[in-house]
């Protein structure tokens, strides 16, 4: 497995792409970076693909000029109106129940969910396991280890529409730079890996990314993804009410709403007013009531999801908000205030000391949780490798004269050996084996 890994986040509003590897100290280290104004992206769906197409190509080139490294695979971020999610389950009848069950077998039964019939022009993104069943023995964890005769598998799939997919496959491909897609995530997985705890997980807690396009809802009960959702509009409707509402342009009011706008309008006061290039002027509390109506309705929507997904009254842990739009001032108190649940801004806290500052910030939380999902995702495959061909050399039998099959051990390099040797000298076990479980 190589040590490091790079990752693009597909925003609406921008793109963002990183390399990064994973430290000795459970930390992700950000090794290189690029972000532009993106265009050819509405509602995180790729429309434009000769835009987008550009868009990728200078980020890569430009992040394979900062860290000097070449790599071939990308991961990416999906979301999109398109994103849709269901609960499924598989059931297995086993041929020997007096056997221990293993983890192969539940890996081939998350494997059959990816046979599932979907309506035309759909494709499963991820098969998340919820629970497993045991005969008459309900909601396990862990199978593995366990005897019974029937297996049942509770999953949370994923759905995402066949041409969005291909539309950002086929950018990578028409980068002519030797791209290929690894895996695409599902955007709120991603920022969730940058920005929860296991606690929080555990509790229960529903985090939502507010980007430019979109709003990003993942709900998290027992360590489990329970429920995700992608909301069609996000930080861009704020904008475009305040440019109808004050009457002046589209990038002018992206810019006020970032210098001057927060939320709870009652408590701004009508004699402040701020001036737009000397020739309007706009109070501060008009300007907050604006934000206020469509953050409301940001909110009603991400409380339906969550009433929704059966787990309102579970998240002890409550809200989690990141991405851009979660940084207007008084938004917090806003949200706890419209919600009635405990509420934090939430920002990548696993990166390394010298990843740099300015990605400890909400609005790279998705971009960041690609690099750790996309390490995950490395180390997993990794476990998967084939196990060696054994070589079969001729050997004499003592007992009758005749040559006879021997299996001959894999030749280890010289490095392997030396690594072996220095943990037998010290007695101690080695820790890089990798037949060693707890690696």
């Amino acid at each position: 497995m190589k040590n490091y890994i790079a990752a693009i986040d597909l925003g609406t509003t921008k793109i963002v792409a990183l390399i990064g590897e994973k430290t000795d100290f459970e930390r992700y280290k950000i090794l290189a970076s690029f972000e532009t104004p993106s265009t050819g992206i509405v509602r995180g769906e790729v429309e434009n693909l000769k835009d987008v197409t550009e868009l990728i190509q200078k980020s890569v080139e430009e992040l394979r000029k900062e860290s000097g490294l070449e790599f071939s695979e990308v991961y990416v971020g999906i979301a999109g109106q398109h994103i849709r999610c269901l609960c499924e389950s598989v059931k297995e009848l086993r041929n020997n129940e007096r056997a221990l069950i293993t983890q192969d077998e539940i890996d081939a039964l998350q494997q059959k969910m990816y046979s599932l019939r979907m309506d035309p022009g759909e494709e499963i993104l991820h098969v998340i396991p919820q629970c497993y069943n045991v005969d008459d023995r309900m909601d396990i964890r862990r199978p593995v280890g366990m005897l019974g005769k029937e297996l049942t598998g509770n999953y949370h799939i994923v759905i995402g529409i066949t041409k969005a997919i291909d539309n950002i496959k086929q950018c990578l491909d028409d980068t002519n730079m030797n791209l290929k897609l690894n895996r695409l995530i599902l955007e709120p997985i991603a920022s969730a890996a940058a920005v929860l705890d296991d606690d929080e997980k555990e509790l229960g807690v529903a985090l939502v990314d507010i980007g430019g396009g979109t709003t990003d809802l993942v709900v998290y009960h027992d360590n489990i993804v329970r429920h995700t959702a992608v909301i069609p509009f996000g930080g861009n409707v704020v904008t475009e009410d305040i440019k109808d509402g004050c009457g002046i342009l589209l990038r002018t009011a992206e810019s006020i709403k970032i210098q001057h706008g927060s939320c709870l309008g009652n408590l701004s006061s009508e004699n402040i007013y701020f001036s737009i290039s000397g020739k309007k002027e706009i109070s501060l509390k008009t300007l907050s009531q604006i934000i206020d109506a469509r953050m409301e309705e940001i909110l009603g929507a991400v409380m339906f999801e969550i009433d929704r997904s059966g787990y309102a009254t579970k998240l002890k842990a409550g809200i989690v908000f990141t991405g851009g739009g979660s940084m207007l001032k008084n938004f917090k108190d806003f949200a706890e205030l419209k919600t009635g649940l405990d509420a934090r801004i939430g920002k990548p806290v696993y990166l390394s000391s010298d990843s740099g500052s300015q990605f400890a910030q909400p609005f790279y939380s998705t971009a960041v949780g690609l690099i750790i999902e996309g390490i995950k995702h490395e180390k997993a495959s990794s476990k998967k490798r084939p196990a060696l061909e054994l070589e079969l050399v001729s050997v004499p039998d003592p007992a009758n004269n005749k040559k006879v099959e021997k299996p001959k051990k894999p030749v280890k390099s010289e490095k392997e050996k030396n690594k072996k040797s220095l943990f037998d000298k010290f007695g101690f076990k080695n820790l890089f084996d990798e037949t060693n479980d707890n690696v």
